[in-house]
């Protein structure tokens, strides 16, 4: 015979050998965060890049630290074209920035400002005009380097961007945007005929 004191089963008691669905859906999801963040943290690491500063060599540079070139500087974009900033090794020379693109190997494109005028810019030297900007171009190519230096010759300072070989034309384009926001132009001073 049954008595009201022996205990009854209930529904609400957790069976043994069950877990209860709280602590299942913990063990599930702290390993899926933990492949998450895993996998942020590697990306985000491969995204930077691992390149070394850029180092440049000293040149004549006698109005690098002039207002011009600290207006044109605080006026150059974050990007030339695909080319993004990249860091300057020290000692950094006054007046100079660089841009590289992202594969860590290839050549950067290099801005100087308040340069000496540039040797072979005289009365006959050809001219290009981008965006407003007169540029005197110096090719590489003769001293068999796959690259060009331009030079702005019509505002009070001299400028040179130098532009790897196969570039295209928007890191120059982006650099006379630039210019001819910070710098009002200038008539120009060739040198004489020789």
């Amino acid at each position: 015979m049954k008595t009201d004191a022996e205990p009854t089963s209930t529904s609400a008691a957790p069976q043994e050998g069950k877990r209860h669905p709280a602590v299942i859906a913990t063990a599930v999801a702290l390993p899926v965060a933990l492949l998450v963040g895993v996998i942020i943290a590697a990306v985000t690491i491969s995204g930077s890049s691992t390149r070394a500063p850029e180092a440049l060599g000293p040149v004549d540079a006698p109005a690098a630290d002039s207002e011009e070139c600290a207006s044109l500087l605080a006026a150059l974009p974050a990007s030339l074209g695909d080319y993004g900033p990249t860091e300057l090794a020290e000692p950094a020379p006054v007046g100079a920035r660089a841009w590289a693109l992202a594969d860590d190997v290839s050549e950067p494109v290099v801005l100087r400002c308040g340069l000496a005028r540039p040797e072979g810019f005289d009365v006959a030297a050809p001219l290009q005009v981008v965006n407003g900007v007169q540029w005197f171009e110096v090719s590489g190519a003769d001293s068999g380097i796959d690259a060009s230096t331009w030079f702005v010759v019509d505002r009070a300072v001299y400028v040179a961007v130098t532009i790897p070989g196969g570039s295209g034309p928007t890191p120059l384009q982006d650099a006379s945007n630039a210019v001819s926001a910070a710098l009002p132009q200038t008539p120009l001073d060739p040198a004489p005929l020789r």
